[in-house]
């Protein structure tokens, strides 16, 4: 059959607003997906829901259709998205008014059942991660548009795929395909120069968005709109499909697919062709995310300019004290980004950073800020703060569960209202380690240099939950030979402080010339909660890249 060009628009809520008729405009497609979710989104969307019922998706995608949504009916492209949220028949039937209303004749379809919030008390939002064939069928009924709630980010991509070839839900190698192709997409720029490591190789100055040729065989080429910024190269789409991955399985509700089976070889400029991975079937458990309300919390940045910074950090302590002894969660952070001798004031200052969280908002509300502010006068030379404190916010936590399939109803609501039952996988395999595969002959000995990691190896950075995941990879096979040594797990923890008396788990994946790094509670409860100066670990390997090592000097 035919190739089947995929692009995407949106890799958060809040992406570009323009990428989607950039896409449509730009170039060729069959189906435009766009990823608005993420852990912190659902619960956004669940505070959005508790002030109106009728909310609880992504406005921002209907404002897009306002424009574009004739634009896709006259090329022919259909549209994919999870921008439904918590309420995607809520979404559909707000796409529907909104196309009558422009005289476009499109067919909406939606999907459902992912929603587990009944079951789990307590929580704002509880979601399964659906997997693609109820977009499928959506599709294979003719829908033009179709949205989702919570679905695999990847599910955006196998579904259309599933649907335009044919598949069928045991076709795990073709499948598992699709989920590479996906996982390379649903992040939009950042599989063509977005957050990359060696940003300078190209003008990332305004990336394109990424598409992917998709073949039967579940091959694919990662590639991008002729003419448009950024660039695609094996770098790039490695760093991508790193991110927020772990070991060698990669576990999906259709499919689990081996990442350590995954071959990339550039097919020409621009173009990254993905071919040999393998798929499995799929574990007896769906992921779900549960989202809760954590309590409140209240933040104050201290400003400490000049000499004697610790001396005034521990004096604010001191006085800060009194004000603190009801709070559960208390975080003192002394950022030291003052120089000696600076040019400017601000280059002359710290920060010191305060972090409060509490069940109650009355103990880290205005009592805690008033008692921040009487300070003013009497507290170290120079003192101000950098905005001034407010009265505590809520702060959410996200929990990842797994739940049987058999208690989610995966339901296809197709554009004349039929609901379509999508079954269980029926083959399930419990997911197990990846033995260890053999790694490279080291590096003969030779004289060393003392520098920083991000010379020989790139790294991207993400998180899932309150765990941060590390991708590390080698530009060469020399400098691959070395990094699969010298950067073990104990290594890796010398590195990064944090993380010393946390487990540290290697994924060790040769095909890619890369090191996955699994850091439990690194992020304790979850970004929502912004327990750490980067609560969704996002430069977590850009400061692994800083560290400096003894690194061969052949290799630098």
């Amino acid at each position: 059959m035919s190739v089947l060009r995929v692009g995407n628009a949106s890799g958060f809520y809040g992406d570009r607003f323009s990428a989607m008729r950039e896409m449509l405009t730009d170039g060729p497609l069959d189906v435009l997906t766009g990823d608005y979710l993420a852990e912190l989104t659902m619960l956004i969307l669940g505070r959005d829901r508790l002030k109106d019922p009728g909310a609880g998706y992504a406005r921002t995608f209907l404002r897009q259709l306002e424009e574009c949504l004739g634009l896709a009916h006259e090329r022919g492209v259909r549209i994919v998205a999870n921008a439904g949220g918590l309420n995607p028949a809520g979404l559909a039937d707000a796409v529907r008014t909104l196309a009558g209303r422009l005289g476009i004749p499109v067919r909406v379809a939606h999907v459902e059942g992912d929603d587990l919030t009944a079951a789990h008390p307590g929580t704002l939002a509880a979601h399964a991660y659906l997997g693609g064939f109820g977009i499928a069928a959506c599709l294979r009924a003719g829908a033009d548009v179709v949205v989702t709630g919570r679905v695999t980010d990847a599910a955006l991509v196998t579904g259309p795929a599933a649907a335009h070839f044919g598949w069928g839900p045991a076709e795990y190698d073709r499948l598992a395909g699709a989920v590479v192709a996906g996982h390379l997409l649903e992040c939009g720029a950042q599989a063509t120069g977005g957050n990359y490591a060696f940003f300078q190789d190209g003008d990332v100055r305004r990336p394109g968005f990424p598409l992917a040729e998709l073949h039967a065989d579940g091959t694919s080429v990662i590639t991008k709109h002729d003419g448009t910024g950024g660039f695609v190269d094996v770098g790039t789409v490695t760093a991508q499909l790193l991110y927020e991955t772990g070991g060698a399985r990669y576990a999906g509700p259709d499919v689990t697919t081996r990442l350590d089976t995954v071959r990339l070889s550039q097919d020409g400029p621009d173009r990254v062709r993905v071919e040999g991975v393998r798929g499995e079937a799929p574990p007896p458990t769906l992921k779900a995310g549960l989202n809760r309300l954590g309590g409140f919390r209240n933040e104050v940045a201290f400003v400490l300019t000049g000499l004697d910074i610790e001396a005034k950090a521990a004096l604010v302590r001191d006085q800060m004290e009194p004000a603190l002894g009801k709070v559960s969660d208390v975080r003192w952070d002394l950022a030291r980004t003052d120089r000696p001798d600076a040019p400017t004031e601000e280059t002359a200052s710290a920060l010191l950073r305060l972090v409060v969280r509490d069940a109650d908002q009355e103990v880290v509300g205005r009592a805690l800020s008033g008692a921040a502010i009487e300070l003013a006068l009497a507290s170290h030379p120079g003192f101000h703060v950098l905005a001034p404190p407010g009265k505590g916010a809520p702060y959410g936590v996200f929990e990842a569960a797994h739940v049987p399939r058999d208690t989610v109803a995966h339901v296809a609501v197709l554009h004349d209202g039929r609901r379509v039952p999508v079954p269980a996988a029926q083959d399930t395999a419990v997911l197990h380690a990846v033995p260890e595969p053999p790694l490279p002959r080291p590096l003969p000995p030779g004289p060393v240099r003392r520098a920083p990691l991000g010379l020989v190896a790139g790294a991207r950075s993400g998180d899932k939950g309150g765990d941060a995941n590390v991708g590390v990879w080698a530009r060469t096979d020399d400098a691959w030979r070395w990094l699969a040594h010298e950067l073990t797990a104990d290594r890796f923890r010398e590195l990064i402080p944090e993380a010393r008396d946390l487990p540290v788990t290697r994924h060790p994946l040769p095909n890619l010339r890369a090191l996955n790094f699994v850091v439990e509670g690194i992020l304790g409860e979850g970004v929502a909660a912004q327990a750490r100066f980067d609560p969704q670990a996002k430069a977590l390997g850009e400061w692994l890249r800083a560290r400096h090592l003894d690194i061969p000097e052949v290799l630098l």
